[in-house]
C-alpha cells in the first residue's frame, strides 16, 4: 500500500491506494488543538479487513440493490446478495480495490488522483467502467470528486464512505444536525427502498432545522433539496467544530452505526434506483460522464 498526505494550512488528509481510502483528515477544534476527524486504523494493512467500509470508496453501487439483480436494455443482470441485497458494490467492491496513483499536486491547493479499471462483469456489472477518485485540499475545504467512464451501458453510484467523529465523546447524541431534505425514502424492514418518498415534518427524520441528534438511530436516505447548496451539517459544542456539506448528488444517506460514535453523510443517488423507475437514474452510457463532486467544509464556532 502506498499512502499519501496532504496540507495546508487548515487541513491535513491522509489517503491510501487501497480502495482509495481515507485514513485520517485532520482539522483544529476551538482551541487550535488538531483534530482527526475520521475514524480509521493506525496501520494501513488493518484495512485489509474493513468490514465497516472506514473512509473508503464504495462502488460500483453504493447502499442496497434489492432481489440481488437488475434489468438494463432488456437485458438480466445477476449480482452477488446476501438475503436477497446486495450492498456496497458486491462481495468484492471498490473498497477492496488496489487503486494507481495517478498524480499528486503538494503545492498550493494540494489534491491526489487515483484510479482504478472495473473490468466488464465485474461483480456482475456490465461495461469497462474506468473511475477516478480526486481528493483535494482548498482552504477549510475537503473536496472529494468521482469521475467515471464505461464503454457500454451500465448503472453506477460512488460515494465515500467516511465516518466523522468530531471530538473525544463516545455518541453523538449532543451532535446539532441538519439535514436540507426534500423526504426521506421509505425503507422496509430490510433497509429496501419501497420506491416511497416521504415527508420528514413531524418525523423523527425532521432535522429541517439544526437539533441535537438525541438518541435519534439514522441509517437513512434522504432526498437533497436542490435549491440551497448546503445539503447537511453537524456541529459538536464540544469541540467547536463545525462540518458543512455540499453535494452535486440527489441523496444522502446519514448513518450513526450503533457500534461507534460517528456519523456519515454518504452522498450519492438513491439505493436501489436500478429497480424504480420513478427514482433517479443511474444509467450510465458510453460517451457520458458520471461525476459526484462534494465538498466537506469545516470550521470552528461558539455554541
Amino acid at each position: 500500500m502506498k499512502q499519501i498526505t496532504l496540507k495546508n494550512k487548515h487541513t491535513e488528509l491522509t489517503v491510501l491506494d487501497y480502495g482509495a481510502i481515507i485514513q485520517k483528515l485532520v482539522v483544529h477544534d476551538k482551541n487550535g488543538h488538531p483534530t482527526n476527524v475520521v475514524l480509521g486504523y493506525e496501520n494501513p494493512e488493518q484495512y485489509l479487513q474493513n468490514p465497516n467500509y472506514l473512509g473508503a470508496c464504495i462502488g460500483r453501487y453504493a447502499g442496497r440493490i434489492s432481489k440481488g439483480e437488475f434489468s438494463l436494455e432488456g437485458k438480466n443482470y445477476k449480482l452477488f446478495s446476501k438475503n436477497g441485497i446486495h450492498l456496497h458494490g458486491g462481495k468484492t467492491g471498490f473498497d477492496q480495490k488496489q487503486f494507481t496513483i495517478e498524480e499528486v499536486h503538494q503545492e498550493e491547493e494540494p489534491f491526489v488522483k487515483l484510479s482504478y479499471l472495473s473490468t466488464d462483469m465485474e461483480e456482475g456489472y456490465p461495461g469497462n467502467l474506468k473511475l477516478y477518485v480526486t481528493y483535494k485540499l482548498i482552504a477549510n475545504e475537503v473536496h472529494m470528486i468521482h469521475e467515471a467512464y464505461t464503454d457500454k451501458t451500465t448503472v453506477v453510484n460512488v460515494t465515500n464512505h467516511s465516518y466523522f467523529k468530531l471530538d473525544a465523546v463516545d455518541n453523538v447524541n449532543h451532535y446539532e444536525l441538519y439535514i436540507n431534505s426534500i423526504g426521506f425514502i421509505d425503507m422496509d424492514a430490510k433497509l429496501l427502498p419501497t420506491g416511497n418518498l416521504l415527508a420528514v415534518q413531524n418525523t423523527k427524520f425532521d432535522f429541517l432545522k439544526a437539533k441535537k441528534i438525541n438518541g435519534v438511530a439514522l441509517d437513512s436516505p434522504f432526498a437533497i433539496n436542490p435549491i440551497k447548496p448546503v445539503i447537511a451539517s453537524a456541529f459538536s459544542e464540544i469541540s467547536g467544530i463545525f462540518m458543512e456539506v455540499e453535494t452535486n448528488q440527489k441523496c444522502v444517506v446519514v448513518y450513526t452505526p450503533s457500534s461507534t460514535a460517528a456519523i456519515c453523510f454518504e452522498t450519492q443517488n438513491y439505493p436501489d434506483a436500478p429497480n424504480h423507475s420513478n427514482f433517479p437514474s443511474s444509467v450510465l452510457k458510453p460517451n457520458e460522464t458520471y461525476k459526484n463532486e462534494s465538498i466537506f467544509r469545516f470550521s470552528v464556532r461558539a455554541s
